[in-house]
């Protein structure tokens, strides 16, 4: 079969025939079917549960799954369950939780839980129209939820607020219903969603049935949550004397260390090229977090982005505030996250996750992902403005190295031993290997 072929039917195929199918298009198709297969849960029932979590699903591509201890939070320990590949974050992650144990530990608190959704639409009947009918409009809509949101209100939750929006200026005609929701323990995107598209038909239905309408053209675009959600936000800090003996690095004093790190952090704050590393340092720890626990780490990193931007251009999430003797060193970050709903008691090792956190409710799991973020933000920043990030991360990632090379435990034994105090790059590996192989 020819690589450009429109393939046709695909879905309705087996797990196996399209494995098959699949594995015909590479080099080693045996190498690659027998990969696929030995990826599958060694349990039937797990691997159908996980199978069904997408589509054209043919076997399970592996994350580390790594444990980071001694993170005390708000008077509280954890030990932090993270999924990550990159060398060096679990390791940055357990070394500034330690360091900062032993100081008081992270302090967190969660401002806001309010998440967003909007239904897009267009009228050419004017604002002042609309918005005499809205009152109307917006009884309506609650009302025709409350299927919807009985059981959520019986949590605490629900609807918080229903508001039109004027947006003209931007598009000829267009406007929004803006909701307002508290959705609990869940990330609450169904929910969301659900209560949006019967908004939708009732805004539709209202404007069918309103002689005053009657003139004009109503028509709805699209009904969706949004992932910026700026309300619901945690922050998380932690804070240090400035005093010889306070040991936060081994290369300056106390007050030399705080200023350098300030100015890092500033940098960061006014170079959006510094900022976008920063920042993906943080999701380094945050977005293995939200892995490990089922969530959707691309909704949590998008939000946290556009947030980053919140002032017209992209700075940095966390910052550093130095009055008198006392440093503090904090993040603010938009997170929606749940711990009841979608994947976090369907995947095997998310609900254990959530086991060893303790069953944290969403506003604790928000916390415990900000303080993993900001650990990481830390120890990243330290390493910069101090030994140099290369030095810690490359001999983390010696291994990955050695491997590339194939080399053998013994090989490693020796390597590791020698990179102790050498500088770890792929040529000086692959150089090293190749004298003790001579030898």
């Amino acid at each position: 079969m020819k690589l450009n072929t429109i393939t046709t039917g695909f879905s309705r195929l087996d797990k196996d025939q399209k494995i098959d199918l699949v594995s015909s298009k590479v080099a080693d198709p045996e190498f690659f079917s027998n990969t696929l297969h030995a990826s599958w849960h060694r349990d039937p029932a797990t691997q159908k549960m996980i199978d069904e979590f997408s589509e054209n699903t043919l076997g399970n591509y592996f994350f580390p799954y790594g444990v980071a201890p001694n993170f005390l939070i708000n008077g509280k320990m954890y030990m932090v369950p993270l999924v990550i590949e990159e060398s060096s974050v679990v390791a940055a992650a357990s070394g500034a939780a330690k360091f900062w144990a032993e100081r008081g530990g992270f302090h967190s608190e969660v401002i806001g839980i309010e998440k967003i959704g909007q239904v897009h639409f267009t009228w050419n009947g004017g604002f002042n129209l609309l918005n005499r009918f809205f009152p109307e409009i917006r009884k309506q809509m609650i009302a025709n939820t409350e299927r919807i949101t009985s059981n959520m209100m019986k949590r605490g939750g629900g609807i918080l607020d229903i508001k039109l929006v004027d947006m003209t200026d931007k598009i000829p005609d267009y406007y929004q219903v803006k909701a307002t929701f508290d959705t609990k323990d869940s990330m609450g995107a169904n929910f969301i969603n659900s209560c949006l598209e019967e908004f939708a038909d009732t805004l539709r239905d209202f404007a069918a049935g309103c002689v005053d309408f009657s003139p004009f053209s109503l028509q709805v675009i699209m009904s969706i949550l949004s992932n910026y959600t700026p309300d619901c936000l945690v922050r998380t800090w932690v804070e240090g004397e400035i005093k010889e003996g306070h040991h936060y690095d081994d290369l300056y004093t106390d007050r030399e260390f705080v200023t350098r790190f300030e100015t890092g952090v500033r940098i960061a704050q006014v170079d959006r090229y510094r900022a976008t590393t920063h920042n993906k340092g943080i999701y380094n720890g945050i977005d293995a977090v939200v892995l490990a626990t089922g969530n959707d780490f691309r909704a949590v990193e998008a939000c946290g982005h556009a947030y980053a931007s919140r002032n017209g251009d992209y700075s940095s999430l966390s910052k550093v505030e130095i009055s008198g003797n006392t440093f503090r060193f904090s993040l603010e970050v938009p997170m929606a996250v749940g711990t009841v709903g979608g994947l976090t008691h369907l995947h095997p090792l998310a609900k254990l996750s959530l086991d060893l956190l303790g069953n944290p409710d969403a506003s604790e799991l928000m916390m415990i992902a900000s303080a993993a973020g900001l650990a990481n933000n830390y120890s990243a920043v330290k390493s910069l403005v101090t030994k140099g990030i290369q030095k810690g991360h490359m001999k983390m990632h010696l291994l990955n190295i050695l491997n590339v090379y194939n080399a053998t435990d013994e090989e490693k034994k020796h390597a590791v031993e020698f990179f102790k105090h050498e500088k770890v790059s792929h040529s000086a590996v692959n150089g090293f290997l190749q004298s003790i192989r001579g030898s």
